[in-house]
C-alpha cells in the first residue's frame, strides 16, 4: 500500500514521503497513529507543497542559525555562577543556562538542541561552546566567574 509519511518513521521513510509499507503495517500501525496516510492524489499534492515549506523553512533556519553564530562570537557572554576557591563551580552550567545568558546579553535566542556541549561546565574560565544545526556548524566562546 502506498502511503504519505507525516513523520520521520525509523526504518520507513522521512515526512512528506510517499512510500510502499505492507498493508498491515499501513492499516494497523501508521495510520492510527497517525504517521502517515494513503496517498491518494490530493495528499500527494499536498504532502509536495509540505515538502517545498519544509526546505523554504530550513533553508530560514540555517540562515537565521549563521547569522546569530557570527552575533554570538562578537558577544561577550559572561555567566556567573558559585564557585569554591578553587574555581569549581558548586552547580554546572548546561545548555539551558547558556542558551539563556546568550538571549538575554546578545538578544539571540538559541533554538533547543543547537548548542552542542559534550558534558556541563563545572570550572570557572573560558569556554568554547559549539553550535550546530541544519547544516550550520560554529562556536562562540562564553566566560565564567565566580560570584
Amino acid at each position: 500500500m502506498k502511503v504519505i509519511l507525516l513523520k520521520d518513521v525509523k526504518g520507513i521513510g522521512r515526512a512528506h514521503e510517499a512510500v510502499n509499507a505492507s498493508d498491515g503495517h499501513a492499516l494497523n500501525f501508521l495510520i492510527p497513529k497517525k504517521l502517515a496516510v494513503a496517498a491518494t492524489p490530493s495528499a500527494v499534492k499536498e504532502a509536495e507543497q509540505r515538502r517545498k515549506q519544509a526546505a523554504d523553512r530550513a533553508a530560514l533556519d540555517t540562515a537565521l542559525l549563521a547569522q546569530n553564530i557570527a552575533t554570538l562570537a562578537e558577544a561577550r557572554i559572561v555567566i556567573k555562577a558559585k564557585a569554591n576557591e578553587k574555581g569549581h563551580l558548586y552547580d554546572a552550567v548546561g545548555e539551558p543556562e547558556i542558551r539563556k545568558a546568550a538571549k538575554e546579553q546578545a538578544h539571540v535566542d538559541l533554538s533547543d538542541d543547537a548548542i552542542r556541549l559534550e558534558k556541563p561546565i563545572k570550572e570557572c574560565g573560558i569556554f568554547d561552546v559549539p553550535v550546530a544545526g541544519a547544516g550550520t556548524f560554529g562556536k562562540f566562546s562564553i566566560t565564567i566567574e565566580a560570584e
